[in-house]
């Protein structure tokens, strides 16, 4: 498949206005949500997502990325991964139903059953959706996922707003999770032309299984990892120390999620199509750091040093302890453009071995730090964070220095200039918070000044990432002035 330096551009931009055009419905619909909802509300529902996210693995099976990164992959695959995760997720929720039980005595609230059986059936649709997506993502048809995506998320934010107002509480979450992700998959389904034949074939499931199924174990791993710290604190201390400490992470979660995998999720497929150009790989791997970090790290930096009048403003002062949660996590996410690229390029090359190999070493040692960490409070839980991500940085990078020759030394060498100016940036931005002004002054002058010194600077530094997006937008709009 002929992939263009336009196309991929294009579907680059479509992918990141899909991300953030939901992401800033979201982003409105949690903040009145968590001005009428309590903290405890919210640790509830991070109680029940961690079953969920769980089961969610198991959906894709890593099949669906199996798809994309099969080269030849023909409709008799697609349709084969859909009736096999049709059959699947109904089993996993057969098994959520009948455990949901359990689940709640684990936590002494027996009100826990009823909420579990219902948010469970995004698995279900969950189903339905994955080869849909990996379908779009194959073909690079993000402006599909666009549409789909906004309009699902403007459905479900009406939705539980109008629970949240009329009393729901709770569930004014359980069925803004619902529809959203029903009327996306509804509208995937609208827009995307391809559909299952009646086929199916166990040596293509077992030649796709035979990739995936390491993906799969790779992502139980992650998430049963990333899950267990939840579990801890929702079990050892209380559901409203899981509010703030995931409140604390979603900020900045929100912000890499748009820009890190709107590029990645693009880069993937192309990555995937140039596996047998060693020289192009790393390359566009190169490409992928550089400038995901470039974005992300001035608006971590940026997003920390405002972050107490930010919540204040947005949330009311009932969640200012997430503040030191959020600013831990801004710093992790930072780096996070350096895991998935080198992960993605391990992937694109069909080396799915090498990365269950490495998610083994990473959980190993970070359960070690996790255990002896957990007992001295969900602060130092959360600074824990930051050393096993640093060292995931280098256990992740490892085996592109032989692969591709791009180890993580030069890595960082490449990404260096923009985050030491972003510091410098948030370090000024942050002396705002000095000033015995009111929230939304600071505000007003932090954001648009550290906006403009970043951009300033980088023109000013001759910054190599900054020229390579001014010219991609410039040749964009020149494209688009010629076209017309």
């Amino acid at each position: 498949m002929d992939f263009t330096r336009q196309s991929v551009f294009s579907n680059l931009i479509w992918r990141f206005f899909e991300r953030m055009g939901a992401q800033a419905v979201t982003f409105v619909v949690t903040i009145v949500l968590a001005r009428i909802l309590s903290p405890e509300d919210y640790g509830t529902i991070a109680l029940i997502a961690v079953f969920i996210t769980i089961l969610n693995v198991f959906v894709d099976s890593g099949l669906g990325t199996a798809l994309v990164q099969k080269k030849d992959s023909d409709d008799l695959d697609f349709s084969t991964v859909f009736y096999t995760n049709i059959l699947f997720c109904t089993v996993l929720y057969a098994a959520l139903f009948a455990f949901s039980p359990i689940i709640a005595q684990f936590y002494r609230r027996n009100e826990l059953t009823a909420i579990i059986r219902v948010l469970g059936v995004t698995v279900l649709v969950s189903g339905i959706k994955n080869v849909q997506q990996a379908y779009v993502s194959k073909h690079l048809q993000f402006k599909k996922f666009f549409f789909s995506t906004l309009l699902g998320t403007v459905s479900a934010a009406v939705v539980g707003v109008v629970m949240a107002y009329r009393g729901f509480g709770i569930w004014a979450l359980v069925a803004q999770q619902l529809v959203n992700l029903s009327v996306d998959t509804v509208c995937l389904w609208i827009t995307v032309s391809w559909r299952p034949k009646f086929a199916f074939s166990f040596a293509r499931l077992g030649g796709l299984f035979s990739y995936g199924w390491k993906l799969l174990v790779s992502a139980l791993i992650e998430t049963g990892y990333q899950n267990l710290r939840q579990l801890i604190i929702g079990k050892k201390y209380s559901s409203v120390d899981l509010a703030f400490y995931n409140k604390g992470e979603q900020f900045p979660q929100v912000i890499v999620a748009n820009i890190n995998n709107s590029i990645d999720s693009v880069i993937f497929p192309v990555m995937s199509d140039a596996q047998d150009s060693k020289i192009m790989l790393k390359n566009m791997m190169r490409r992928a750091i550089k400038t995901s970090t470039f974005c992300i790290a001035p608006m971590m930096t940026g997003l920390a040093a405002c972050a107490p009048s930010l919540v204040s403003i947005l949330l009311t002062e009932k969640w200012l302890f997430c503040v030191p949660y959020l600013r831990i996590f801004c710093v992790s996410y930072m780096f996070y453009p350096i895991h998935t690229a080198n992960l993605n390029a391990i992937n694109a090359l069909g080396r799915s071995d090498i990365f269950l190999r490495l998610e083994v070493i990473k959980k190993v040692y970070g359960l070690i730090i996790l255990f002896s960490t957990m007992w001295f409070g969900v602060k130092i839980m959360a600074y824990s964070c930051l050393l096993t991500s640093f060292l995931g940085q280098i256990i992740n990078s490892s085996p592109n220095k032989k692969l591709l020759d791009y180890g993580y030394i030069e890595q960082c060498k490449d990404i260096l200039p923009g985050i030491l100016l972003a510091f410098l940036v948030g370090l000024l931005v942050s002396l705002v918070n000095f000033l015995s002004w009111p929230d939304w002054q600071k505000i007003l002058l932090q954001v648009p000044s550290g906006v403009m010194l970043f951009v300033f600077s980088s023109k000013i530094l001759h910054l190599e990432s900054y020229k390579y997006m001014k010219s991609l937008f410039c040749e964009r709009l020149f494209c688009r002035r010629a076209a017309s």
